[in-house]
């Protein structure tokens, strides 16, 4: 199937990836549906927006449909009106660590002090280099997933 998603998800246990980043973003999205089957989700990043619908997970966690387009900003904006619940805050680091990049999401606003590693690779049981401050894994963990931490923000967790 195309436009499969294939990724692995940590927490964070320093803040070690600062210095290794290559770039930091800053990313607002909101879910118009987080329906277990299916989320649709708005995204702005930097100066680009994108509209994206997400399958469901595999019994793993690590594998799912994913389609996206980009949409304008000043649409994304008037659909982020629209979205459920918490409106998602981050700064995103990119962090290049042998042939893959690291994700770092370090969360902003009601999800403050929670920051988790994405990898996105090519097949589930690839092969990857992992840095010092990659901490446990919580790939499959659906408390994790930013359409329920837009339900149930790390605030909450307590």
């Amino acid at each position: 199937m195309e436009h499969l998603e294939i990724e692995r998800k940590f927490l964070v246990r320093s803040d070690m990836y600062k210095q290794e980043a290559n770039s930091q973003e800053r990313i607002v999205q909101g879910f118009l549906n987080t329906h277990p089957e299916r989320t649709v989700r708005v995204r702005i990043k930097g100066d680009a927006a994108f509209l994206t619908i997400k399958g469901k997970s595999n019994q793993a966690g690590t594998t799912r449909f994913e389609w996206e387009t980009e949409i304008n900003i000043a649409e994304a904006t008037n659909l982020i009106d629209l979205c459920e619940e918490v409106i998602l805050e981050k700064n995103r680091f990119l962090v290049p660590l042998g042939n893959h990049v690291f994700e770092v999401d370090e969360f902003l606003g009601e999800n403050k002090g929670l920051v988790v590693a994405e990898i996105e690779l090519q097949h589930e049981d690839e092969l990857f280099d992992r840095p010092e401050w990659l901490g446990k894994e919580v790939t499959g963990d659906v408390k994790y997933y930013n359409s329920q931490l837009s339900k149930k923000p790390f605030k909450d967790w307590l």
